[in-house]
């Protein structure tokens, strides 16, 4: 997993990037994007910690991240952070071989995907 941080001088905004996040498909982590979406950041975090979904963990930790990022790096404080924009986007499939009878293989697709969160301040919209 790879995450990249960015930060926005101009009206308290911070955007949060994690790639290759692995074995899951967009669809499934989709869902979970689809309920925090405009929702402030404690509300997010309540929501994502009682989902019982497998996706929601990494999302919880991307959260999570970009809220401690906003807090060390620009100031702001937590509790005025909502979620402005969510967005999940389809990556490359990792392919395995499994070795089946008789000398043959199966092909084993993992999906991967790229998550985006961007963070705002509820004064600054």
């Amino acid at each position: 997993m790879i995450i990249k941080n960015s930060s926005s001088g101009s009206g308290g905004e911070v955007k949060i990037l994690a790639q290759y996040i692995c074995s899951m498909s967009v669809f499934k982590a989709q869902r979970v994007i689809d309920q925090i979406r405009g929702r402030s950041y404690e509300e997010t975090l309540m929501i994502l910690e009682l989902m019982p979904y497998r996706a929601s963990y990494p999302i919880f930790k991307l959260v999570y991240s970009a809220a401690a990022n906003a807090s060390h790096n620009m100031g702001l404080n937590e509790a005025d952070l909502f979620i402005s924009e969510a967005k999940i986007n389809k990556s490359t499939i990792r392919k395995k071989l499994k070795p089946r009878a008789r000398g043959r293989s199966y092909l084993i697709k993992k999906p991967t995907c790229h998550i985006t969160i961007i963070l705002k301040e509820k004064s600054k919209f």
